[in-house]
């Protein structure tokens, strides 16, 4: 890891698509770090996604997913749309600001994309996540439920 400086917010590379992957599994835990840590290599390398990092004292403790989005996006007008597709804290650094400034990273790199817009989403049922949004300055754009069916 190249950190050096503390409470350091970063954008990732290729090198740190392991430390990425690790924080990854502890929310998206239907997959396996291998996969995850090559599939943030495919968005790192490419110009459509940015992964950022933040670390405390060298060690990897947060990261946000953010990228474009081409098709409609739920609530906008625009296109591309950036947004978040994933952010991570680990427990221990809840609740000190990590989230806002990866969040922000995320935003200031929609914007260089020349998005004016910045979406997310998340389950019904994830109140905590409801919560975290609304206190990121995301208004609610609409509640579905999704259906499907074997032919």
């Amino acid at each position: 890891m190249r950190w050096g400086k503390t409470n350091m917010i970063c954008r990732a590379t290729t090198a740190d698509t392991k430390a990425v992957a690790e924080l990854a599994i502890q929310m998206w835990k239907s997959h396996e770090i291998e996969e995850l840590a090559e599939e943030f290599a495919e968005m790192i390398a490419g110009p459509e996604a940015a992964i950022f990092f933040a670390q405390e004292a060298g060690e990897a403790i947060a990261f946000a997913q953010c990228q474009l989005r081409h098709d409609y996006v739920e609530g906008t007008e625009s296109s591309p749309v950036g947004y978040l597709e994933g952010i991570f804290v680990s427990e221990k650094y809840r609740r000190q600001g990590y989230a806002r400034k990866l969040v922000a990273a995320c935003e200031t790199w929609a914007k260089e994309q020349g998005c004016s817009e910045f979406a997310s989403d998340c389950e019904l049922t994830n109140t905590m996540s409801l919560e975290f949004h609304k206190r990121m300055g995301f208004l609610e754009a609409n509640r579905i439920i999704c259906f499907t069916k074997q032919l």
